[in-house]
């Protein structure tokens, strides 16, 4: 089968996108995190060694970027883990995790082929780069064309590390705040080669209310169509519901929420930031979709550490299915309306 209309680009070759099912949008299976390590208050450091056992647990969900052990997704430990994981989300109904490691987070293409053999679940992905803090020296020179070849080149041909397999998505494309100029050059030569391959795109903001703006600004000047790109965290990001509404009425890409899970009284990566629970997600996509905005909203966990697996005492990759979304048919979404959200929405985005 060809790539074309209705197709989608996974791991393991083209697949319609009928076929998806239920699909997380924003997840890691297979990456580094270590360049974000805080180092422990002089209290607390006697919980952080190289294990997450049942007395250190709860620590280490409010302070998680304190173990290095914890940042490390891609040791062996990890691996049994995510498998066990992603079967337990086919077996409740999962069916496609877009994989958001690209230039940066150490993505792994032969271990996400691997994970979805013996696995069953389709995984997309991605290409690009994320945050210049995390990217080689070598990289961190890259022009724009440079960034735009490759990218270009892992869409269509095929990933160095991995000649058989292409990238079905642009992203996470990620930005801190002020943005860099080199992840400025990263949001021009992807809203580019978007405009040429029409394909999907995801973008990790910066912990500031104005950055989802100012990306879609940049995306969209270099030839970008928002009605292709996902603005990732919206629910760390526009915590004022008044902001978050202006943002969707300005710009026509999704809004994702995709911290399910993710509930903590103090937020280390950004303090000043009060983590919304899971309730206030739903109230939020509530909010939206009150807005007439239902068809642009996505959901996902973004698992990206160690002690979010169930494995390791956490929710797993099928939190949303066996929590979040009967919670959100007992604030009043209908089934229809589930539907859009988790299979319908994520197959038009990634639809090309």
């Amino acid at each position: 089968m060809e790539r074309g209309s209705g197709c989608v680009q996974t791991v393991l070759g083209v697949k319609n996108a009928n076929e998806l099912g239920r699909t997380l949008t924003h997840e890691h299976l297979v990456m580094a995190f270590e360049t974000f390590y805080v180092e422990p208050r002089d209290h607390l450091k006697r919980f952080f060694n190289e294990k997450i056992e049942l007395q250190n647990l709860g620590v280490l969900r409010q302070y998680p970027y304190s173990s290095l052990y914890n940042l490390t997704l891609n040791d062996k430990d990890s691996m049994i883990a995510v498998l066990e994981d992603i079967k337990f989300f086919s077996e409740f109904g999962g069916g496609t995790i877009v994989e958001n490691s690209n230039h940066g987070l150490k993505r792994d293409i032969s271990l996400m082929k691997k994970l979805s053999k013996d696995s069953g679940v389709t995984i997309i992905a991605g290409t690009g780069y994320y945050v210049a803090a995390t990217q080689t020296a070598s990289n961190l020179g890259l022009s724009k064309e440079e960034m735009y070849n490759v990218m270009l080149k892992e869409m269509t041909i095929g990933c160095d590390e991995s000649p058989d397999v292409k990238t079905g998505f642009i992203g996470e494309v990620g930005s801190t705040w002020p943005i860099e100029d080199f992840e400025k050059r990263a949001i021009l030569a992807t809203g580019e080669l978007q405009g040429q391959l029409k394909c999907p795109v995801s973008f990790h903001p910066g912990r500031d209310a104005a950055a989802p703006f100012e990306i879609m600004r940049l995306y969209q000047e270099a030839g970008g169509d928002a009605r292709k790109a996902i603005l990732s965290h919206l629910d760390r990001t526009l915590t004022d519901e008044q902001v978050l509404l202006e943002f969707a009425d300005e710009n026509k890409c999704y809004c994702q929420f995709d911290l399910f899970g993710t509930e903590c009284s103090f937020y280390q990566l950004n303090p000043l930031v009060d983590m919304q629970s899971d309730a206030q997600r739903i109230d939020r996509v509530k909010c939206l979709r009150d807005d007439k905005k239902l068809n642009r909203i996505l959901l996902s966990h973004d698992i990206h550490t160690k002690h979010r697996l169930m494995k390791f005492g956490g929710h797993g990759f099928s939190h949303i299915m066996n929590n979040v979304l009967p919670k959100m048919k007992l604030k009043g979404l209908t089934q229809e309306e589930i539907d859009t959200l988790t299979i319908h929405n994520p197959r038009t985005w990634l639809s090309s």
